[in-house]
């Protein structure tokens, strides 16, 4: 909510509060039922009226305003508002009555946000339920509150909102004879807003469509799956008509299958199963809540949704087949590319970043499930060597250790850490002797995290300059390659394990960031196991590139703007920190935000937000993921989230089965071209792309040019089919 005024967030809270009925934060969305809610204009009128007063209030006593401007508070109090204005008379009774009404709802959600969301649970529409049965059984008593009877003459509401014409329309489409199931469809959308005919329900459809493809198909098969219930116990469907109950199966859809779960085939099945469970729940509570003359509103899509999330807490594996939502977006296509996306490119940043331990290249003469060791439960491990150009390991005729090329070469720690043990008295063996007693030679164990440890043997005798106890950094040298052990020839074991003892079972534990070397060609691996025979290295970080993507908070970088079809103009990229410790780039102009994480070796982009028109977004797709070594001619790739930048006209036909198979394709191709380096200057050139594509189909690309220097970025290049734009650095003061 950066860059945000008080009143830009009030004014979100409102149109949020309508949107997010149906789990949205969709602008348009918003209006369009906003209009709708006032299809009765007395309806509408209380409903606004319960949605300022919440906000107000909200912002008054200081609550959370990214809470409040995303309209959690308000939704309930808008259903509340519209039910009071719908059921009496208008009258400014009434409006006293909704806004005590919209405060007590409001309490009731935060009250319930903070008992549901210590298990990070959502509160759904019970605050609407709890208040608006409270406040009908307390206006019974009201004599100056009149029961309203503008139901009974619908015609007659339509003829004062539109004349004639609107009528001609309404009965138009009520002259369609349409199907029970599709008639009671759209009732049952429209009897969300509390408007109860079918031109309020056409449109709120055909908002939900634009909306979202996921969230529509959802809604048809929850409402689909709930007629085929009906029909199976032999319950006229027709009842759904009457009593206005038919939105619990679509919002119960709508929240399974693609808000709060990942879409999903599963999540899907998941509303199958779900659905006759609400329509159970709804025929029963119907029943018991007639007595009181209440009716059931949305109790058993809340009930149902909110008991099924929190069994899902209970289970015992994670399951990225059915994935709750951690981060929402308000959009099950967001929610699905982005969880998609994730899961491709940081599917290891739960691990412990683990790297070479050593300088240099080296060579895997033996990796997992080696040819001579490494099997069993202690296969996954690599050994290290060294090899000449003429891929030999020694010098001479190789009889002495100090013949080895690895011999007596640094170790170093792999990553953060303790020193765990250390073992340094053990002779090293004679080429071609091995010591079976002390099968593991001069050892260091170092532990990176809890059940993570490194383990580092058949170093050189007395070369370990590490205590048990010490703490280390990545990079700092530990001892000496060796050949102590179980060790014919000089050489280094390295192995993750989960327990911190000598001799424990190896971890099939991937390597974090890496280059491999094959005949000139360096080639850049993240997370990976090197293989037999590659030859390995940690990532040589260039000066330029590091101190070009060290963006430090509160930093400032202008360019100055020239294109074939752009007047020179300036922009002003700001680096931010936000409150969950997030770093971004944020535009002014565009409004944009751009996320990114610099680790030693590695500077890339995570998510954006804001206009695709601005710069900053150019900027995001052109330099998505920077690896800070410089190698010739090597090639990054990695892959966009989906809706950030494939074609709307294919994703939108993309979205209605993304669930189930993904065909499109929008990746990022960075190339290390020119390393120029004189005297006095140098000069680092990157091309990057982004492509778009579907199986092997391209369907677009656009090109990127970065020029790096001493001072940073010197120009950026966004090469367009119909324009070239060029960003040029400004010194800064």
């Amino acid at each position: 909510m950066t860059g945000k005024t008080d009143l830009d967030l009030y004014l979100r809270s409102i149109s949020n509060s309508y949107s997010q009925v149906f789990f949205s934060d969709h602008r348009g969305f918003a209006v369009l039922l906003l209009i709708i809610s006032f299809f009765d204009p007395y309806a509408g009128v209380a409903g606004l009226i319960a949605v300022v007063s919440t906000s107000t209030v909200a912002f008054l006593i200081n609550l959370d305003k990214s809470a409040t401007a995303r309209g959690l508070y308000g939704f309930n109090s808008l259903l509340t508002g519209l039910g009071l204005g719908v059921y009496y008379y208008f009258s400014m009774h009434l409006i006293f009555i909704i806004v005590l009404a919209a405060i007590f709802t409001l309490f009731i959600s935060v009250s319930l946000q903070g008992v549901l969301g210590k298990y990070n649970l959502p509160y759904l529409s019970f605050p609407f339920i709890i208040s608006i049965w409270i406040f009908f059984i307390a206006t019974s008593s009201f004599t100056t509150l009149n029961i309203n009877e503008r139901g009974i003459y619908t015609l007659n509401e339509f003829y004062a909102m539109g004349g004639m014409p609107l009528v001609r329309l309404y009965e138009s489409f009520y002259s369609l004879h349409l199907p029970v199931f599709i008639h009671s469809f759209f009732v049952s959308l429209s009897a969300i807003f509390f408007q109860y005919n079918i031109v309020a329900g056409i449109l709120i459809a055909f908002g939900l469509l634009l909306f979202s493809r996921i969230a529509f198909t959802l809604a048809c098969m929850g409402f689909a799956v709930a007629y085929l219930f009906y029909s199976f116990i032999g319950v006229e469907f027709s009842s759904v008509d009457y009593s206005y109950i038919g939105f619990n199966y679509i919002l119960t859809s709508i929240a399974i299958g693609g808000f709060f779960l990942v879409p999903s085939a599963r999540s899907y099945l998941s509303v199958v199963i779900l659905i006759p469970l609400v329509a159970v729940v709804t025929l029963s509570f119907s029943n018991i809540l007639h007595t009181f003359h209440l009716p059931v509103y949305s109790l058993p899509f809340s009930m149902i949704t909110l008991l099924y999330l929190y069994i899902l807490k209970f289970r015992v594996d994670y399951s990225y087949k059915l994935s709750e939502v951690f981060f929402q977006f308000n959009s099950p296509e967001k929610n699905l590319y982005t969880f998609q996306n994730k899961r491709e490119r940081f599917r290891y940043k739960h691990l412990v970043p683990l790297k070479l331990p050593f300088f240099g290249t080296w060579s895997v003469s033996q990796a997992h499930q080696g040819e001579y060791t490494h099997k069993d439960q202690w296969q996954h491990a690599w050994d290290f060597v060294i090899l000449d150009q003429q891929n030999q390991q020694y010098k001479n005729d190789g009889n002495y250790t100090q013949d080895y090329f690895c011999f007596n070469k640094p170790v170093v720690s792999p990553g953060n850490g303790v020193i765990e043990k250390v073992t340094d008295d053990i002779e090293d063996n004679t080429i071609g002797q091995i010591n079976l007693q002390e099968n593991w030679g001069n050892t260091v164990i170092i532990k990176h995290a809890d059940n993570v440890y490194s383990k580092l043997s058949h170093l050189k005798q007395n070369s370990i300059i590490v205590k048990e106890g010490q703490r280390v950094k990545y990079g700092e040298r530990i001892g000496k390659c060796g050949n102590s052990g179980r060790s014919p020839f000089p050489h280094l074991h390295f192995q993750i394990q989960e327990h911190p003892y000598i001799g424990s079972a190896t971890m099939d534990y991937p390597i974090a960031n890496y280059i491999t070397h094959k005949e000139g060609q360096a080639e850049f691996c993240s997370y990976h196991k090197p293989q037999k025979d590659e030859k390995v290295s940690n990532v040589e970080v260039n000066a330029l590139l590091q101190k070009a993507f060290q963006f430090i908070p509160g930093q400032v970088l202008t360019f100055s703007v020239k294109g074939e079809k752009t007047e020179i103009k300036e922009i002003k990229w700001e680096v931010h920190v936000n409150p969950y410790n997030q770093s971004y780039l944020y535009c002014k102009e565009s409004n944009a935000y751009a996320y990114f994480e610099n680790q030693d070796s590695l500077f890339f982009f995570t998510q954006f937000y804001g206009s695709r028109k601005g710069l900053l977004y150019n900027f995001f797709l052109g330099a998505y993921k920077i690896q800070k070594g410089f190698y010739k001619n090597m090639e990054i790739a990695d892959v966009y989230p989906l809706h950030q930048h494939f074609p709307k006209r294919y994703l939108w036909i993309q979205d209605f089965f993304s669930p189930f198979i993904i065909v499109g394709r929008s990746r990022f191709r960075l190339s290390y071209t020119h390393y120029e380096e004189s005297f006095d200057t140098a000069e680092i050139s990157l091309e990057s792309s982004a492509i778009n594509s579907i199986g092997r189909k391209n369907l677009s690309e656009k090109k990127f040019s970065l020029s790096i220097t001493a001072d940073g970025i010197s120009s950026f290049i966004i090469r367009n089919p119909k324009n070239t734009i060029i960003l040029q650095r400004c010194q800064e003061p």
